[in-house]
């Protein structure tokens, strides 16, 4: 079996800032929408969506704080 490497810090950590803001913002709207469109189909599915909003939106709130 072959030896299998991560790439440390490949992913960067949210900072604070406006950047983080708006990344938090656009993840809350896109849950939102996601919990929307699958309101009719999947209902387990939506309330998942609508939780992860309800969290980014404490947090949110926490941030601007």
């Amino acid at each position: 079996m072959d030896n299998q490497y991560c790439k440390v810090g490949a992913i960067t950590p949210m900072t604070s800032g406006h950047k983080a803001l708006a990344q938090i913002e656009y993840q809350y709207q896109n849950f939102l929408n996601k919990a929307s469109d699958f309101k009719t189909s999947d209902d387990k599915l939506a309330a998942f969506f609508e939780l992860k909003a309800r969290k980014l939106k404490k947090v949110l709130e926490d941030f601007v704080k």
